[in-house]
């Protein structure tokens, strides 16, 4: 494979092993969910501004999205203390143990299909891994770094 089709190879082949996942265990929940639940534990309260920036979606897509994870009891809407017409939203214990459930379905889910790489194959993965997280790293505003 050409140095150029690697970082699009992982970006498709992270949708696909995500829709496998999802469908394998019968998660029907929508993966923006999963992403806002994501963002909202890595960087905290948001506005739902950022969030629809961060998610790359419209701002009455996102405030639609956060009023099902409102009433599902996954976030949290509260004022923003340096401005009084501000809402932030918060990730709940709820959605944090929500995320962390997803998290191990997922896992639980894929491991038959990588159940028979090496030791080499697992420490390539491991190390693609750690690139890919220190190169997609969101700072305090919502934006990738």
């Amino acid at each position: 494979m050409n140095r150029s089709d690697v970082i699009p190879s992982l970006v498709l082949s992270s949708y696909a092993l995500g829709r496998i996942a999802a469908q394998d265990a019968g998660n029907d929940a929508p993966a923006a969910q999963w992403r806002v639940l994501s963002l909202l534990e890595q960087s905290g309260p948001k506005r739902v501004g950022e969030l629809a920036t961060a998610a790359r979606t419209t701002q009455p897509g996102m405030t639609r999205l956060i009023g099902v994870l409102e009433r599902d009891g996954l976030v949290l809407r509260s004022s923003v203390p340096e401005d009084s017409r501000a809402i932030a939203v918060g990730i709940t214990e709820a959605g944090s143990d929500a995320l962390q459930t997803w998290r191990t379905e997922f896992r639980e889910t894929l491991a038959p299909r990588f159940a028979d790489l090496g030791e080499d194959d697992w420490q390539a993965l491991t190390r693609a891994a750690e690139v890919l997280a220190a190169h997609t790293t969101i700072d305090s505003t919502g934006a990738s770094q």
